[in-house]
């Protein structure tokens, strides 16, 4: 079962014990979305990003800061007392994985199989309701996509759905055709 490798990890640890919280509170839908705007704020700003991954910074500054933070996304209690407990214990830096742990529990609570989309540029709307219905013809069962950038990727997607990885971006097939060409 993918949740016990979850918690083998020191993110997965974590993302459980929110998991948990959130489940009991009943507020597992608050937290996802709560998760998904620090997703968000991680990847468009250099300073909260240096702010996690900042070793030197004092674990009360940390903190505070990151209240402020919370409180600017507006997010909800659970999350923003996670966030507190993260940086108390100075392990904001694996707030990324825990982020990707917790979405993988929630959607598994949900019967939801969860699928990492990295793409050379941001998918529209209806590309990801098109990969999303591929996905779940291809798997048999609802699957949430858990999307990411990576210019380098030249084009096209790289899909991972547990230990399963669909690589249909142009720069491995430009790999693998220069490979080829040395044969």
């Amino acid at each position: 079962m993918e949740s016990a490798g979850i918690q083998a990890s020191l993110s997965g640890r974590y993302a459980t014990a929110l998991f948990e919280l959130a489940r009991d509170a009943k507020t597992i839908d608050q937290v996802e979305q709560s998760l998904a705007r620090v997703r968000q704020a991680l990847a468009e700003s250099a300073e909260f990003r240096a702010l996690t991954a900042s070793p030197v910074l004092a674990r009360a500054d940390a903190a505070r800061a990151v209240a402020a933070v919370a409180q600017s996304l507006g997010l909800d209690p659970t999350t923003t007392s996670f966030l507190g407990v993260l940086a108390e214990n100075r392990r904001l830096r694996e707030l990324g994985a825990v982020i990707r742990a917790y979405r993988t529990l929630a959607a598994q609570h949900r019967g939801e199989t969860t699928a990492e989309v990295t793409s050379a540029h941001p998918l529209t709307d209806d590309q990801v309701d098109n990969l999303k219905q591929a996905l779940r013809q291809r798997v048999g069962r609802e699957v949430a996509v858990d999307l990411s950038v990576d210019p380098s990727l030249l084009g096209g997607l790289v899909v991972r759905i547990g230990s399963q990885m669909i690589d249909s971006s142009i720069r491995t097939r430009l790999n693998t055709l220069a490979h080829a060409m040395k044969g």
